[in-house]
């Protein structure tokens, strides 16, 4: 095995999350060409504990300091110094020995952390959605005076990067039309909006392609995630809405596409597994071992298409009109998000009313420019208990 200095030194951050469990798999693949720097969990100390002792990264932070705390015991007597809160978490993201990091905090959590990692002129992977969501032109602002490499996990966008043409740099809107956003259309595709309405979180919860977490897996059955998606996009390809169509797309076989000026359309198919996106831009422009195994075309001969219903599922179009408006209207149409979906899962609020408070939200909260995190963290509060009060004052019954 060659020195350690020769070896890339990876920071995950949410590294007890799915992303974080797929990154952990490529990374232990490619031991000579990867090291785990730092590791960073909100609160699940066990699951910590165990990465720490199979990975021995020199950092590991934890959001809640009681956690850290619980965590510190445990390593006792390890050389693993463990850190806490967003102090810990910034520390780790811009440390001068860290050569890249992997953004896979879900939420508004992640984008302090995120921004120190670009500031600091990381090669950043980025899966947290919502840093770019909520502080876009200041992410890719930080990127350009830093030279950061900012380069997309999510199955989608890092399609999307593979078809663009590409430079030693990025990519380029050379002979470009559109892009072509592709969405699994989630569990209830079909299901009429009586149906919607009568939406349980546990079936809300059951993807039918993808293992993801509770938040994410929500969104994609609200068509959510792809309304922030489609946001993130704009900003990591310099596009606008209009520049951007969602296809529907069950089979999760095409991961997206991009349709170029002479007709031609490039796609990027694989099987679903976030190990293919990962391996992709820690190796860029490099291709290196995933783990997943080769698309066989001939099991998945059938593969279909259709466009999205944006009256039974609203959510795509808030997030689209939010990312017309911008400023800080994405800022609340992701907070009013985060607050939604949990009352969801706890039965609080019924699934179509996820929507219904986003709306009210961007209705009553006007958008302002972004100027700094200050006013993006002002207009995420007010946000957040606006949606809070709102909730508070509703008594839904779900229906079994």
């Amino acid at each position: 095995m060659p020195p350690q200095s020769t070896r890339t030194k990876v920071t995950v951050l949410g590294a007890t999350g799915s992303i974080g469990a797929s990154t952990l798999d490529v990374l232990s693949r490619h031991k000579d060409r990867y090291e785990v720097f730092a590791l960073s969990a909100a609160r699940s100390v066990d699951s910590m504990l165990d990465l720490c002792l199979r990975f021995k990264p020199q950092f590991a932070v934890m959001a809640d300091p009681f956690a850290a705390e619980l965590l510190e015991e445990k390593l006792r007597g390890s050389d693993i110094k463990v850190l806490s809160g967003d102090e810990g978490l910034c520390f780790i993201s811009s440390h001068e020995s860290c050569d890249c990091v992997v953004a896979s905090i879900v939420g508004a959590a992640g984008l302090v952390p995120t921004l120190h990692a670009v500031e600091s002129g990381k090669r950043v992977l980025l899966a947290n959605k919502e840093a770019l969501v909520m502080a876009g032109q200041l992410m890719m602002d930080a990127a350009k005076k830093s030279g950061a490499l900012l380069l997309p996990i999510d199955s989608e966008h890092n399609a999307i990067f593979q078809c663009l043409p590409q430079t030693e740099s990025g990519v380029e809107w050379r002979g470009v039309q559109k892009i072509l956003l592709t969405a699994s259309g989630g569990p209830f595709r079909q299901s009429t909006i009586d149906e919607l309405r009568r939406v349980t979180p546990e079936r809300a919860l059951k993807h039918p392609n993808w293992d993801m977490g509770e938040k994410v897996t929500i969104d994609s059955a609200s068509l959510m995630n792809k309304g922030l998606e489609l946001i993130e996009a704009c900003w990591l390809f310099g596009v606008t809405p209009q520049q951007i169509d969602v296809v529907v797309h069950p089979q999760s076989i095409v991961h997206s596409m991009v349709s170029y000026d002479d007709g031609s359309v490039l796609a990027q198919m694989g099987n679903p597994d976030m190990r293919t996106p990962i391996a992709h831009a820690l190796a860029w422009p490099e291709r290196i071992d995933s783990g997943v195994a080769a698309l066989d075309l001939l099991t998945h001969s059938q593969l279909s298409f259709e466009a999205p219903d944006t009256n039974r599922f609203p959510c795509l179009r808030l997030a689209t009109e939010a990312a017309e408006v911008g400023g800080t209207a994405t800022t609340i149409l992701n907070a009013a998000d985060e607050i939604a979906v949990p009352a969801f899962i706890e039965e609080r609020i019924g699934f179509m009313d996820i929507a219904s408070h986003v709306e009210n939200a961007l209705q009553k909260i006007p958008a302002v420019a972004v100027d700094c995190l200050e006013t993006l963290f002002e207009t995420d509060l007010k946000t957040r208990e606006l949606v809070k009060e709102a909730i508070s004052r509703t008594t839904v019954a779900v229906s079994t």
